[in-house]
């Protein structure tokens, strides 16, 4: 079955989860994912390792219908081996450190010239502009700086970073994003161009709305927050609220584990059969509580009331009898919630997949659904496992010439690298 990105090959220089976010998910959209990894291997196939000698669920998760080749790039041979990948490729994707991919001898220009029709992408924590254009960032480093952090936790206590990977997988879904479009764009010009997402852009992006209500704190407080935004000047960790127009929060249900709670958002639409449900008329018509506007006055309150109703019933009850008054809510779902629930499982959000040296284990299933072309999730692939097959297969070369380069180094690191 034609696939939606199928005749595209991607050389994809990437490592860690940035990258590697952004080209799984070509990869299930049908793209030809050629994975160019050092001798040694994507980093992460060693990192937070929980089978002995297989790769880790850093790398499978993140790796998944990926063909793998090693090349010695810092080699003669194995730089031509890569100009010569380039000019097969529709992309070529790099998230090395400052200055590093130029140090390689493959800056933007010299690829433009090798292929001037390849889109060149590049994940940078910073841009390759700008004062912090040569630091260092990581997954928590960019939440930090893109204005997440300080925007997550409550008042009284630390900024806290988000579970969810904004920095990383967010700034590899931007990329996903910028390399379709420079596609479409040579598909009407015949040339290629430059995508460069920075993470700390990116998660600026995610937090698009507090940026909002940075600039809507000139004008006033924040009504629509429980805790006092009168008089500041950015915009404070508001723990649970909602963030938006409608108020919510997370309600604490019985038996009172970690997770045991519900999320609720009271819109004013639902307010009158919410309140006859939970206070009956005495609470429908309490006039602190009347009116959207006197909700968010007296919305410490409201919860306390809420929180005090719920504590009768568990995560789950208390969600069927909040959905049968069409009030928008949610349970706080755990990871092993989500691993053993019945709709995750229908979406084919958690995926069972066999590998050769760890056997069975999950992935996060493909986030998109296509209905002419649904994604087929694949294995990850061991460590130089298409290293030939991409050489024939791409680069047309024969059994003589890959054992020359081979004897070369061309696909293997140094003596003194390797006994390291």
């Amino acid at each position: 079955m034609s696939k939606a990105l199928s005749g595209f090959r991607i050389l994809d220089m990437s490592h860690v989860q940035a990258g590697p976010t952004a080209t799984q998910l070509m990869a299930w959209l049908g793209a030809d994912i050629i994975k160019l990894e050092p001798p040694t291997g994507d980093i992460t196939r060693g990192q937070l390792r929980d089978v002995p000698n297989a790769d880790s669920l850093y790398f499978t998760m993140l790796n998944c219908n990926k063909r793998s080749i090693t090349v010695n790039i810092k080699s003669p041979d194995g730089k031509q081996v890569v100009t010569e990948l380039i000019k097969k490729c529709d992309v070529v994707m790099e998230n090395f450190g400052p200055g590093v991919i130029e140090r390689l001898g493959f800056p933007w220009e010299k690829v433009r010239e090798i292929n001037p029709r390849i889109v060149m992408a590049s994940i940078k924590g910073f841009g390759s502009s700008g004062p912090y254009a040569d630091f260092k960032a990581y997954e928590n480093v960019a939440q930090a700086m893109g204005g997440a952090m300080s925007t997550t936790g409550v008042l009284e206590g630390p900024p806290f970073v988000t579970g969810a990977q904004i920095g990383d997988t967010g700034t590899g879904l931007h990329l996903v994003i910028g390399i379709l479009a420079a596609l479409h764009h040579r598909n009407q010009t015949g040339k290629g161009q430059y995508v460069e997402v920075a993470m700390l852009d990116g998660v600026m992006n995610l937090c698009r709305v507090k940026f909002r209500d940075h600039q809507r704190l000139t004008r006033g407080p924040l009504s629509e927050y429980s805790v006092p935004t009168e008089g500041f000047k950015a915009v404070p960790r508001g723990g649970n609220d909602s963030g938006g127009g409608q108020l919510g929060n997370a309600i604490k249900c019985k038996p009172g584990g970690l997770d045991d709670y519900l999320y609720v958002v009271v819109q004013e639409a639902v307010w009158d059969a919410l309140a006859k449900k939970v206070g009956g008329e005495k609470l429908a018509t309490d006039p602190r509580f009347a009116a959207v506007s006197e909700r968010r006055k007296n919305q410490n309150e409201m919860w306390r009331i809420l929180n005090e109703f719920a504590s009768s019933y568990t995560k789950r009850e208390l969600m069927q009898i909040l959905n049968e008054l069409e009030v928008p809510c949610g349970p706080i779902m755990s990871t092993e919630d989500l691993a053993n629930d019945e709709h995750v499982k229908l979406r084919q959000m958690w995926v069972e997949l066999d590998h050769p040296q760890r056997g069975k284990w999950y992935n996060v299933g493909m986030p998109i659904k296509l209905s002419d072309s649904p994604a087929e999730i694949r294995r990850s692939p061991l460590l130089g496992e298409h290293t030939d097959e991409i050489l024939r297969e791409v680069l047309g070369y024969g059994d003589e010439q890959i054992g020359k380069l081979r004897s070369a180094g061309a696909f293997s690191a140094p003596p003194k690298a390797r006994a390291a």
